[in-house]
């Protein structure tokens, strides 16, 4: 069929048309494209090109409350490999397989991989920088060696558990490494190319570096100095005692600062892999459950006080060393018992009848209450991972006997933490503070404080009244009491010991207890609490024989670590047969030879040197506290060569 000449000019029109609104709306896309989405294709294009060499982050340091460094890193480089850019894999293999320990055909597999960035390893992984020097040496096509860093604790064993480790990778797995991962982690930087699909660099590229923010420094609460005390008296009794283990806290009564925590068993955190997981992931201060003994007994005294149940100086009690409860026999630790006494005897001699009577004076109901308010039956939010809660009778469970042990520590159960946060409530004024250990964070480049942790009061729990008299009782306790080894001379201490059965399969054991003690100093405006409980000790286990001395020792350097002046207006202690009394040492100048001898008293030894009537001068000073029996030196003269001593 023949096509007309006007059909063939309407068919060339039409498809011009269409030709010319296909064009226009190609251009229209393409002014679009390149217009108002060119710079964000651009930005698509280069992200599929870009390729980045992590340079990690260093991650924060850890300091005491006094800037001692606690934690920190130390430059570890990491070998990278870009396997499009390696030229003879096989002979990079051999150059880098003596340097990185690792054998050849394995890092031969390892940068031959089809992926742009390879990390070489595990040889590759935190190498020396000597290592390091020597690869940059040889100058290996596509073998990059990027900035890498491993955590270092200078100390060894020193607040293991506090601390934590961090793993290979730098990310915190416990202690406060963890807790506090992302603050101290800091955020990752980079060196970014360009590189085509099959690796090559693009022409006319250049690197970038994307510098890393470091982490934050976090300063503790912890006392290097006291934790360094703390862990040699552990490791002495250790040594001495031969227990299943030991746990000792020290805090601040006042703020809920942890001064120092330590536990045996311990590992070194930079070598966690060489003891059992139990060791490093237990923190026993905060982890360990049990029944707490007669310190427990603190909280039944301080309840009985705050609710007017008993005054302490004028009621008496007799103890006939039992008291029957409920068909069951409760025992008293003294054979016999200890017969007529004060309440406050009763304290001083850690009396479990006459704490039961205090339980039932309170009423399970009360007591219970004043027990929850101490913290007891709840985690105290201390910022250390892994705490445990402890276990509390439900108060419908709670008939005559078990009122009557849990008013002298037995059939509950609680962490060493509670202990130490609910005896400084008891004796701080009546506050209970929620413990913590991290005390501030600091920007590491300017030094400058970013933030800092407040102390965080839980509630009030007794008045301040209260408080003074558990502190002057628990203070008498240690001088005329079973806490006897914890004393300190020339300051006012005050405590509790604490002697525990340990439950095991569901039977109290007749020759394995947990012994403790909790001192406080000074009595009369205390700065530091220290709780220390021991695990089965050998020998003896009595809270005053075994546990008081290490707590006497801690406390008696901590004291001087943090600048605690000497007390005066001291209870003096109540020496047994065969001890040596420590007394004070009066003042003798200016007095005459014939008045010597009444002021001595037959405390002293006399030796004299000079010529006189007078004394002139004397050693030690006026003032000093010796033992009975000591030597005094004294310079006899005339009155106008009186040297005066302070």
């Amino acid at each position: 069929m023949k096509v007309s000449n006007v059909t063939v000019r309407r068919r060339l029109f039409i498809i011009l048309m269409m030709g010319g609104v296909a064009f226009l709306a190609l251009g229209v896309r393409l002014a679009y494209v390149q217009l108002w989405t060119g710079e964000e294709l651009s930005q698509k294009a280069e992200s599929s090109w870009r390729r980045d060499i992590p340079y990690v982050a260093k991650r924060g340091e850890i300091v005491d409350r006094e800037g001692v460094r606690l934690a920190y890193n130390v430059s570890a480089p990491t070998v990278y490999a870009l396997p499009v850019q390696v030229k003879d894999a096989q002979a990079t293999a051999a150059a880098l397989a003596p340097l990185l320990d690792m054998p050849v055909e394995r890092i031969a597999s390892n940068i031959k991989k089809r992926e742009m960035i390879v990390r070489v390893g595990p040889g590759g992984r935190k190498i020396t920088l000597e290592k390091a020097e020597q690869i940059r040496a040889l100058e290996l096509p596509g073998i990059v060696v990027a900035e890498d860093n491993v955590r270092f604790y200078p100390y060894g064993n020193l607040a293991a558990h506090v601390l934590g480790f961090t793993g290979i990778d730098n990310q915190g797995l416990t202690g406060v490494e963890a807790k506090y991962d992302k603050e101290l982690s800091g955020i990752r930087g980079s060196v970014s190319f360009l590189a085509d699909a099959g690796g090559r660099l693009m022409p006319g590229s250049s690197d970038t570096y994307n510098a890393p923010k470091d982490g934050l420094t976090m300063q503790l609460t912890l006392d290097k100095q006291i934790q360094t005390v703390m862990e040699r008296e552990l490791d002495q009794a250790m040594t001495k005692l031969a227990p299943d283990g030991i746990i000792a806290v020290a805090m601040d009564p006042n703020t809920g600062e942890i001064l120092g925590m330590a536990s045996r068993p311990t590992f070194e955190p930079d070598k966690y892999r060489e003891v059992a997981s139990e060791v490093y992931n237990r923190n026993l201060p905060i982890w360990m459950t049990y029944e707490p003994g007669s310190t427990f007994k603190i909280i039944t005294l301080a309840a009985a006080l705050e609710e007017n149940k008993v005054d302490l100086h004028k009621e008496h009690f007799f103890d006939p060393g039992f008291v029957e409860v409920g068909g069951a026999k409760l025992r008293c630790w003294k054979k016999g018992g200890h017969g007529s006494q004060t309440f406050l005897e009763v304290v001083e001699n850690s009396c479990n009848p006459g704490f039961v009577t205090l339980g039932n004076r309170l009423g399970k109901e009360k007591l219970f209450e004043y027990i929850k308010n101490f913290g007891f039956g709840a985690k105290t939010g201390i910022d250390i991972g892994g705490e445990a809660t402890g276990i509390l009778f439900k108060l419908n469970q709670v008939g005559p006997v078990e009122l009557a042990t849990t008013a002298f520590g037995q059939g509950v159960s609680v962490t060493p933490i509670q202990q130490i946060a609910a005896v400084s409530a008891a004796i701080n004024g009546g506050t209970l503070y929620k413990p913590h250990v991290a005390k501030a964070w600091i920007n590491p480049e300017t030094g400058e404080t970013v933030s800092t942790v407040e102390p965080e009061a839980v509630r009030t729990v007794i008045s301040e009244e209260t408080s003074k008299q558990v502190r002057e009782a628990l203070e008498s306790v240690v001088a005329q009491g079973t806490g006897k080894n914890a004393f300190i001379d020339g300051y006012r201490v005050g405590g509790k010991t604490g002697t525990a059965q340990k439950v095991i399969n569901g039977r109290y054991s007749p020759n394995e207890h947990i012994v403790s003690f909790i001192g406080f100093a000074p009595a009369d405006d205390p700065k530091i609490v220290v709780y220390v409980a021991v695990d089965n000790p050998e020998g003896i286990q009595f809270g005053g024989v075994v546990a008081a001395p290490i707590v006497h020792n801690i406390m008696e350097d901590a004291l001087n670590i943090l600048k605690v002046p000497p007390r005066e207006k001291q209870i003096e202690r109540d020496y047994q047969y065969g001890e040596t009394p420590i007394v004070t040492v009066p003042n003798l100048i200016g007095k005459s030879v014939a008045e010597l001898y009444e002021d001595l008293n037959m405390n002293f030894n006399l030796t004299t040197a000079g010529t006189g009537k007078t004394v002139i001068s004397q050693a030690p000073a006026a003032g000093e506290r010796v033992d009975r029996g000591s030597t005094i030196r004294i310079y006899l003269g005339d009155g106008d060569h009186i040297t005066h001593t302070h």
